[in-house]
């Protein structure tokens, strides 16, 4: 261990160090973006269903979301290389897991579980190895170009998924994941690590009560879905006389309430808190948080949604999948680069609202053009104005909710950030999950009583039987097991033809509870700064090291941090 000023002198070029955290994390967001256009693929393969990739999508989000502050104080303990290296061989492990996985149990150990154990270490030991190993001038540079590695993988991610499982496997997907983590490990050890200031207390009480806490609200709103929202459904479970999940949800927002107590008790006893939560009066930090939250919320309702369009309903391949995600991709990536580029001094209040009418513009586009005779073509421009509105959030965020502390609590942040981040993506994959597979097996089941070919033994057999839910299949999928069945053709063409309604509704529905999230963001942007960040009027402390007003010219200062030739500057104290 050494210290940071002792770091920054001895640290090899700022480029190396740039290249090692960036390829982190582009791993991190990378595994949350490849696989969503295999999910039928992988469905198959494991032996379950859409709703079981669904909970494995969940899970991963939640373990991360749940773990991140934890696994952040972990690192402040061990040390943040320390900590990213731990972080590293479990993700590997899981990967590896993943990779060999025959059924859903072992898929959920090793994507869910061990991958989200290992991020969870891994994403707050990035952002406090950035503000170890650059000086305070260029961290936002720094912090700007780990984001925009990040958005290369949610550009790559669907093209790289869609590729590799239409020309080998998924599971080759987490073999290269492996391939990367073991490269990151070797290169990973000439980047010295900062030494924790003082003795560091870990709070177990604090870390077993927001692991509790937020995985019982997610678990709740994923089970709504087959358990029923309030009203227990006919085949769920019931206790006292409602659906579990309302006791879930109040219980896990119980625990949550509880948490924050608990931290305001460690910290006014001059403890280690996980988090101290005045932080969260501060204005412009909880409102970067709160649209951190809805971007992702948005952003994984929308990635889960539209490739089951794209390749359950329209039955196209992973790759031609992916392709028809490209111009998202696309959009957003050009977006989160070129608005501070372009548009330096523009308000960051503006730029979030417009991109949050942008996201909820897409979202009914797509859902007007959702229809039995729809084809591919209809999600190009969905898809364009979804990824300009995620693009113009992703360029400001970052920057709001880092300029909002002074430096030394940029690694608090951080862990914070990756919280809300990963809650959203997890509750907006489980919420938006549930909207669907409620509302397919409520018209499934709707169709089928009003269709005058199905017998009215079959019809009762079948509301039975679909109380529990249904799986979100293709056409074909369903035809092969209804003659695996021997269902006469004509009662089979019924059932397939109220399986088709309902799949659109279900789509539908579910697209318009993302759209409503969006909108109800809009009420949530009056806490973004109107100014720049780091100009007079904002609300950044007065102590404040870094200034990321248009006059910096960041984008220069990014260019000279990719250089080692500067890395004696960028790096010195």
């Amino acid at each position: 261990m050494v210290t940071a000023t002792e770091t920054r002198r001895a640290a090899p070029g700022a480029g190396f160090v740039l290249s090692v955290l960036a390829s982190g994390q582009f791993l991190m967001t990378l595994d949350s973006s490849v696989m969503n256009v295999s999910i039928r693929q992988v469905a198959a393969d494991t032996g379950t269903t859409v709703t079981g990739i669904q909970t494995a999508i969940t899970l991963y989000t939640l373990v991360m979301a749940s773990l991140m502050i934890t696994g952040g104080k972990v690192g402040a303990v061990a040390g943040r290389r320390r900590a990213f290296s731990i972080g590293l061989v479990i993700y590997g492990a899981g990967s590896l897991t993943t990779a060999a996985a025959p059924n859903l149990a072992v898929l959920l150990i090793g994507w869910s579980l061990l991958e989200g154990i290992g991020a969870a270490l891994i994403m707050p030991a990035i952002v406090a190895l950035v503000a170890g190993n650059f000086a305070a001038p260029r961290r936002p540079a720094a912090y700007g170009l780990i984001a925009a590695a990040g958005a290369i993988a949610v550009a790559a991610g669907p093209l790289i998924g869609g590729a590799v499982t239409t020309f080998a496997s998924w599971r080759w997907v987490f073999v290269g994941e492996a391939v990367i983590v073991a490269a990151i490990l070797v290169a990973l050890r000439k980047i010295r690590d900062v030494a924790p200031s003082g003795a560091v207390r870990f709070d177990w009480i604090g870390a077993l009560l927001s692991i509790v806490g937020l995985s019982l609200v997610v678990f709740g709103v994923l089970k709504s879905g087959t358990w029923g929202l309030v009203k227990a459904k006919a085949a769920g479970p019931v206790l006292l006389g409602t659906s579990p999940v309302v006791w879930l949800v109040l219980g896990g927002l119980l625990v949550v309430y509880g948490f924050f107590l608990w931290e305001g008790h460690v910290e006014r006893g001059s403890g280690e808190p996980l988090i101290r939560p005045g932080m969260l009066r501060n204005r412009q930090l909880a409102g970067g948080l709160t649209m951190f939250f809805f971007q992702f919320f948005i952003q994984a309702g929308v990635f889960f949604t539209v490739p089951l369009f794209l390749s359950v309903v329209l039955e196209l391949s992973a790759l031609q999948t992916g392709i028809r995600l490209l111009p998202l991709s696309v959009a957003l990536l050009v977006t989160a680069i070129g608005v501070p580029r372009l548009a330096p001094e523009a308000s960051p209040r503006l730029v979030v609202r417009c991109g949050l009418a942008s996201m909820t513009a897409g979202t009914l586009v797509f859902v007007g053009g959702i229809s039995p005779g729809a084809d591919a073509g209809i999600v190009t421009i969905p898809m364009l104005l979804l990824g300009l509105g995620i693009g113009a959030l992703a360029s400001q965020l970052g920057a709001v909710t880092v300029s909002a502390v002074p430096d030394n609590e940029s690694p608090e942040v951080g862990g914070l950030q990756n919280t809300v981040t990963n809650l959203g993506a997890s509750l907006g994959t489980a919420l938006v999950g549930a909207v669907l597979i409620a509302t397919l097996t409520a018209g499934l089941a709707r169709g089928i009583q009003a269709s005058n070919a199905i017998p009215a033994g079959v019809k009762t057999q079948a509301t039975t039987q679909l109380s529990g839910g249904v799986p979100f299949i293709s056409d074909s999928d369903l035809r092969a097991q209804l003659e695996a069945a021997n269902v006469p053709a004509e009662q089979a063409a019924a059932v397939e033809k109220a399986n088709s309604d309902a799949r659109f509704t279900a789509l539908r529905t579910s697209l318009l509870v993302v759209a409503l999230i969006a909108i109800a963001a809009l009420f949530c942007t009056g806490m973004i700064p109107v100014r720049p960040v780091g100009q007079p009027g904002t609300s950044a402390p007065a102590d404040r090291a870094v200034d990321v007003s248009p006059d910096d010219g960041l984008m220069d200062s990014s260019a000279e941090i990719l250089d080692p030739s500067t890395a004696a500057e960028s790096a010195g104290p």
